[in-house]
């Protein structure tokens, strides 16, 4: 880790005694977004102060705001771990977490989850079973009946809607093919996107149906903890327009990622069985455009990720490495 591009604040905040409970450690990770820091029973994440376009946390502010719209959303599913949001204060004495002074910085505080039922970590250990996603659609089947679906959600599941979210991600990835995009797999996946949004009533059979709803977003194993009951969190809050969506979109995230780990067969089962449950059919003959989709930005992500200066070479390679792998899969389901 570049620690030299650490904002002061964390560095101050990765001292146990700043936490009201005094961790014996206090550990930093970093995405392209957000720092997250584990203290004990507690988890901590401040937003980076980037612009992307699609994602604007630049100001203080805007910050704040998201902070809170982060604990709103996730208490859907997750009311007992999304805590409060919290403040980072300056004194002439230094930076201080929830202390009185000048507040320079907001962030979210969440209870720690086990992290040996986290979904990544039983994927890793060979022990994720069919229980363990038929208890997943225990969770999401009510919770998409619930979720809110009005006339302007519901626009978003236009052709051109979709189209938005999905031709955004060539032209945020243009500038990286090469090695870790070739051309002609960028050239592919686009062909097969262009083809299917080209299909507006395909997409507009979704609408009429009512399958546009206030979803998740970011429905895949690292946001899953398979205790009693499920937890699903960490769902978009700093876009509508990632968690306005099919329901499709969704499911076809977590099954994308149960392909990504060569869990094929799972990935059907939780397909069917959630369209089984949910009493929705037709979402299997839409499946394969988000896997294509969300396989895409996870690539992408993985591409921001190492290029962003404040991640060390290591992170920097394993990252280009995985947005390859995305890329060879989205590719795959072109194919249909």
């Amino acid at each position: 880790m570049n620690t030299s591009s650490i904002p002061p604040y964390i560095s101050a905040l990765l001292n146990p005694s700043q936490h009201e409970n005094h961790p014996e450690k206090v550990e930093l990770l970093q995405t392209h977004i957000s720092y997250v820091l584990i203290a004990g029973p507690y988890v901590y994440k401040f937003k980076k102060p980037v612009n992307f376009g699609f994602l604007d946390f630049s100001t203080l502010e805007k910050r704040g705001h998201y902070c809170l719209r982060e604990l709103e959303l996730n208490r859907r599913l997750c009311p007992d771990i999304y805590l409060e949001r919290v403040a980072v204060t300056r004194r002439a004495d230094g930076f201080k977490l929830a202390g009185d002074g000048e507040v320079i910085e907001y962030g979210v505080k969440m209870r720690r989850l086990d992290e040996a039922k986290m979904m990544v970590s039983i994927i890793g250990a060979g022990g994720l079973r069919r229980t363990h996603l038929a208890a997943i659609i225990d969770t999401l089947v009510p919770f998409y009946q619930s979720a809110a679906a009005d006339a302007a959600i519901a626009a978003y599941g236009t052709a051109e809607a979709v189209g938005v979210n999905v031709l955004e991600n060539f032209t945020q990835t243009e500038p990286f093919i090469g090695e870790d995009l070739p051309r002609h797999r960028f050239a592919a996946i686009r062909a097969y996107a262009m083809a299917q949004l080209a299909r507006e009533r395909w997409f507009g059979a979704r609408v009429d149906g009512g399958h546009i709803k206030d979803c998740h977003g970011d429905l895949y194993s690292a946001n899953i903890c398979l205790d009693e009951p499920t937890h699903i969190f960490d769902c978009i809050e700093f876009n509508d327009r990632f968690r306005y969506a099919d329901v499709a979109a969704d499911i076809g995230f977590l099954a994308m990622d149960l392909d990504f780990y060569a869990l094929d067969e799972l990935s059907n089962f939780f397909v069917n069985q959630f369209a089984r449950a949910s009493g929705d059919s037709e979402l299997l003959s839409y499946i394969n455009f988000y896997k294509c989709y969300r396989a895409y930005v996870r690539g992408k992500i993985n591409l921001f990720t190492a290029a962003d200066d404040a991640v060390d070479e290591e992170t920097a390679t394993r990252c280009r490495q995985l947005a390859r792998r995305y890329f060879i899969l989205a590719e795959r389901y072109t194919a249909g």
